[in-house]
């Protein structure tokens, strides 16, 4: 059943496989990058909290958002100009082993980045009793910019794979295939953190599910128990996934666009607990719990990351309702 917004999604459900990550964080992907440790939340400084009274007019308006930005704005700027200064010496440079030499920068560079992700999308979004949320303006700006920061990253790693210095292979753990976007915390026990893929990626190694394509991954944190030492971190993750619905008359790919979560079939943790499971599998297993169908456009990274906490929201309040196996928007009723 769909709502006014048309979206739909099915029924939930989860399973979880805590394994270790190189840097020792639990995780569930067969390729998780291990860059969503949970930490407790910490009030940043806030540079909002002396804000200016709202002007009245748009242009004042305007003004006073830039005056308010402008460290932000400063240090987009320089990020963009490095990405341009590593485009700049691969397109033009003569010297292959001066290429060689950015091309094994280009990931520093990356995780260079990665702090000022993680501000703009903490700022932006995240809500427990230490941080709230800016007024939209500002949170609207600082999502642009997380946006166009993405969008720029991900043009300089397709650039290095297209003279084939960096990998996107997915199963490659040398590869570029994804970089991080940013975490922020929905609520004191819930961390999300972001993920962009290069490329549409098979969602497993074996292309099973056939046809389905994951463009982004959120890692959600869950801290279980309560408050002290006896707590628990259990993490889902969830995709964004396009499945290729033409047939084989049609020339263009038709991409219909979806949320779902990472379902692990082999190992199964919710049947067994058996350690040796782990390492007698060749390579582990999982489904795709489609929950959230979004439509033949694609999202941009904020939109896409906007439904994911809707949706999540939604399950935690019960909006979404499970025996109907529809999405239900704030304000809607189910008919």
């Amino acid at each position: 059943m769909a709502s006014k917004q048309g979206y739909s999604c099915l029924s939930d459900g989860s399973l979880d496989i805590p394994i270790s990550s190189p840097e020792g964080t639990p995780s569930l992907s067969p390729h998780s990058p291990g860059l969503c440790l949970i930490s407790p939340p910490i009030a940043e400084s806030h540079w909002l909290s002396n804000a200016q009274p709202q002007p009245e007019t748009p242009s004042e308006m305007n003004i006073t958002l830039e005056k308010l930005l402008a460290p932000i704005t400063e240090k987009l700027k320089y990020l963009l100009k490095k990405a341009e200064d590593f485009q700049t010496y691969l397109l033009y440079s003569r010297d292959r082993m001066q290429k060689e030499q950015f091309a094994k920068a280009m990931p520093t560079f990356l995780q260079m980045c990665q702090p000022y992700f993680h501000y703009l999308e903490s700022t932006a979004r995240s809500c427990t009793p230490y941080l709230r949320p800016p007024q939209e303006p500002v949170r609207k700006r600082l999502l642009e910019i997380s946006q166009q920061l993405a969008c720029q990253l991900e043009q300089l790693v397709l650039m290095y794979a297209s003279f084939s210095f960096v990998s996107l292979e997915d199963t490659d753990p040398f590869s570029v295939s994804c970089f991080f976007c940013g975490k922020f915390w929905m609520n004191e026990a819930r961390q999300v953190s972001i993920f962009r893929y290069c490329i549409s990626a098979p969602y497993t190694a074996a292309h099973i599910p056939h046809n389905l394509y994951k463009k982004m991954r959120w890692n959600l944190d869950i801290l279980e128990g309560s408050a002290g030492r006896n707590q628990a971190l259990r993490t889902e993750y969830y995709f964004l996934c396009f499945r290729d619905t033409g047939d084989e008359t049609t020339v263009k790919m038709q991409k219909l666009w979806s949320i779902g979560r990472w379902v692990p079939t082999d190992p199964d943790s919710e049947h067994s607990s058996d350690v040796l499971s782990w390492v007698l599998c060749h390579q582990p297993t999982g489904d795709y719990q489609q929950l959230l169908t979004i439509g033949f456009e694609e999202p941009s990274h904020t939109l896409a990351t906007d439904l994911l906490v809707q949706m999540l929201n939604a399950q935690s309040s019960g909006l979404l309702n499970r025996e109907s196996s529809c999405w239900v928007g704030p304000g809607e009723q189910v008919q």
